[in-house]
């Protein structure tokens, strides 16, 4: 019947080129619907050879009816392998093209050999194949190691280069989960992790790693260079999916989403999970710490290392060529499973020395990002004392000068805080380190780790010339886990900071990390210490000189020059002497003023500390501070505060609030929390009012403060992180944030402190609901 269905009469070229699609045709109706024909293994061979120099299918489709018959678990597995490799021959071309001319998509036409494997039905045969042992209980004819690799390598070519394999691969769990269960074998490790990582890439489920035949026995299993490569993997399934984008995202949809789903989620699941893996952290530690062989014959390290990564994108196919070149090596001797192994082992004297430190680079930056993750998880507190505990900055503090920083880096466009970008590995070393600073110092007591003993002895010094208790937390740091040498790691970064190009992004993620040391409780020997290492003038260069026109980078220096002048009279002082021009105080006012989302955390330091100065006028040095202080000066006129105040509820609503610009509200609720303190609310309630006439919107502004004070309640009332983090923002108790937002909220409008007082009947509309589209 077949053979009578695809017979052919004798017609022109152009019919043979129809009968050709036809049978293509079929097999695409198959694979879809179900039914009929859905790999070529179903279509006779000798009509297949027909066909075949005309469709220019070099033979595939009659191999994989070869590869299927010889197969069987029963044959003869050495001759399916003499199969596998003539199809192998064939797709690893078309592979290599995608991975060094950077192809961006897979296309049929760039890649005719790939896809007429997956359209005969390759790529399902070979999930066949290496899952069969699963299905049986003889193991009279296991497959080797080499058959399974090359089964592997074949499924990755094919999801490189043709379009919907990997997402057919991640829709079958069952093959996901088998695909762990070979990474337990050494041999077959590489080319596993590879198409495991891919699969995972765009899984839209998150695979949940209990699901993992023996997990923890696995990971256990793995020596240091596997365990760099499994964090490839594991990054995937331990970040949140829209981590990268979490700034764009409205706190509305974010607070809806929260509600519907109260329980964790599955990668704060995942990273609970791996928590659990004896030893795992110690071993991502060592790993993270490890010496890398400074004997690198090349002049110009760095360009040398950019050279190769411009072919060398991905860690693990650095590592198949560490691998092909230690295959001598391997039959000689037993690799140690020594966290030092794999730079002292002789084998990889067979790779220039640059290659070996971009090896080296790369599986820091895949363990520093899980490392990273799981800081910013609900486990923070348990991880923190783990990595102080393995001593993880002191071994970093180390690397410095040698690895993370040796040279600055230029030319590079700021990414944001996701994994996945084409940074080459310095840059990414870097980023994911500047990261993992900022996780680990934020809101943390362990951020004094970051210090050697001579300067936590110098912050005691400060307290006490300053006769003012020491910080608790700098008494109870454990001495034996700091940072070791001359230089603490915060101090460092420092140098490194001052030293940055003036076009250089990394400008951004310095200043956070730093930010993140003296986010908190204000701590004045903190800033003390920091001013004294030229900080503060560091940031006003940046600021005013060099006049700075990237908006994330200004606003990590306005975030950082906030924490650091907060309530600190020696600041102003330093501030002051450096601005000591009208020219430069109005570039500084400039760049405040050019996006308020930028700079208002500086706005609402400087509005605090005018407060709290004002009430210190008993002290000489404050009275002669606030008298020459351009800065304060400014903010000490009603006017400016005010212009300040119509500006921040103007620039937000409740449809725009994201988590980058919620300061904003909370910055004009500093300033009117101040006014109520001293009996002025109802001026500044007045004066907003007035500005809506003049402006010819009446109602626009105080409606909009109303509704935004009404989600203040919904957002803040029930998150614990985030009242702490107000209170030590504003040193105000977070009682009287509450009590201020109920004030204004009230429904009286004859009270003088309610926002309804002063809006029009015609014009009020205060019940506004809240909806997210």
């Amino acid at each position: 019947m077949a053979s009578a269905e695809w017979s052919e009469s004798p017609r022109t070229g152009e019919t043979r080129c129809c009968r050709v699609w036809n049978i293509v045709t079929r097999i695409r109706q198959g694979q879809i619907t179900g039914r009929g024909m859905n790999r070529g293994t179903q279509i006779p061979e000798a009509l297949l050879n027909e066909r075949d120099t005309k469709a220019k299918w070099y033979g595939i489709p009659v191999l994989l009816q070869k590869l299927y018959e010889s197969s069987d678990p029963n044959s003869d597995l050495l001759q399916t392998h003499v199969f596998l490799k003539e199809i192998s021959a064939l797709l690893s071309k078309e592979a290599m093209t995608f991975v060094t001319e950077d192809k961006k998509t897979a296309q049929e036409s760039m890649f005719p050999n790939t896809y007429t494997f997956d359209l005969f039905g390759g790529v399902h045969l070979l999930v066949e194949i290496l899952m069969r042992p699963t299905l049986t209980t003889q193991k009279n004819n296991p497959m080797s190691d080499d058959l399974i690799k090359d089964c592997l390598s074949i499924l990755y070519n094919c999801c490189l280069c043709t379009e919907g394999v990997t997402k057919s691969l991640a829709a079958r769990s069952d093959f996901v989960l088998f695909l762990f269960t070979l990474m337990t074998n050494k041999k077959t490790f590489l080319q596993t992790a590879t198409l495991i990582e891919d699969i995972l890439g765009v899984k839209k489920e998150m695979i949940q790693l209990d699901d993992i035949p023996n997990l923890a026995s696995l990971v256990q299993s793995f020596d240091q260079q596997q365990l760099a490569n499994f964090c490839r993997i594991l990054s995937v399934t331990i970040s949140e999916l829209d981590v990268g984008n979490d700034d764009k995202h409205t706190l509305l949809a974010k607070n809806a989403q929260q509600k519907k789903n109260s329980s964790p989620s599955q990668a704060e699941i995942n990273q609970a999970t791996v928590l659990n893996i004896p030893g795992f952290i110690e071993r991502l530690c060592k790993l993270a710490t490890r010496k890398v062989s400074e004997n690198t014959r090349s002049s110009n390290f760095l360009q040398e290392l950019e050279d190769w990564y411009t072919w060398l994108d991905n860690a693990l196919v650095l590592d198949a060529l560490m691998q092909m070149a230690s295959v001598e090596a391997e039959h000689s001797s037993t690799e140690s499973s020594d966290e030092s192994s794999l730079a002292t082992s002789p084998q990889r004297h067979y790779l220039p020395q640059s290659m070996k430190i971009v090896h080296e680079i790369m599986y820091k930056v895949e363990v520093l990002y899980v490392l990273c993750v799981l800081l910013m998880g609900r486990q923070r507190t348990q991880v923190h004392k783990m990595l102080a505990e393995f001593k993880l900055i002191p071994g970093i503090n180390y690397l410095f000068d040698k690895l993370i920083w040796r040279k600055p880096t230029t030319n590079h466009v700021l990414h944001g805080q996701n994994q996945n970008c084409d940074c080459s590995p310095e840059i990414s070393m870097k980023i994911q380190f500047l990261r993992l600073l900022q996780s680990f110092s934020d809101h943390h007591e362990n951020k004094y780790l970051l210090l050697n003993n001579q300067e936590l002895n110098e912050l005691s010094a400060i307290s006490m010339m300053a006769d003012i208790p020491e910080v608790e937390a700098v008494v109870n740091t454990d001495r034996t886990l700091v940072c070791e040498g001359k230089r603490g790691l915060l101090t460092r970064l420092l140098s490194v900071m001052k030293k940055e190009p003036a076009d250089s992004s990394f400008r951004f993620w310095q200043a956070r990390a730093v930010e993140s040391f003296l986010r908190g409780v204000t701590s004045y020997a903190d800033q003390v210490f920091l001013l004294r290492r030229g900080l503060l003038e560091h940031i006003l260069f940046c600021i005013i000189d060099s006049e700075c026109k990237s908006r994330d980078v200004l606003q990590s220096y306005f975030d950082l020059l906030g924490e650091l002048m907060k309530f600190n009279l020696l600041a102003f002082k330093r501030f002051n002497k450096y601005v000591d021009t009208e020219e430069k105080f109005q570039i500084f006012l400039s760049q405040i003023n050019s996006s308020l989302v930028d700079s208002n955390m500086i706005v609402r330091c400087i509005v605090l500390s005018l407060d709290r100065f004002e009430s210190q006028t008993e002290d000489v040095k404050v009275v002669e501070v606030l008298s020459e202080c351009r800065l304060l000066s400014y903010m000490a006129r009603v006017e400016n505060r005010l212009t300040f105040l119509f500006r921040l509820i103007n620039i937000i609503s409740v449809e725009t609030l994201t988590q980058e610009n919620v300061s904003c509200l909370n910055t004009s609720l500093v300033i009117l929390m101040l006014a109520r303190s001293k009996g002025k609310l109802p001026f500044y309630l007045n004066a907003l009012r007035e500005k809506e006439y003049a402006e010819k919107y009446p109602g626009c502004i105080l409606n909009n403060f109303h509704n935004l004070l009404r989600f203040w309640q919904q957002h803040y009332l029930n998150k614990d992180k985030d009242r702490t983090s107000l209170e030590n923002s504003a040193c105000i108790c977070f009682s009287y944030w509450k009590t201020t937002v109920s004030v204004l909220l009230s429904p009286d409008r004859t009270s003088p402190v309610a926002i309804a007082s002063y809006i029009d009947e015609a014009y009020l509309d205060i019940d506004k609901e809240f909806m997210e589209e």
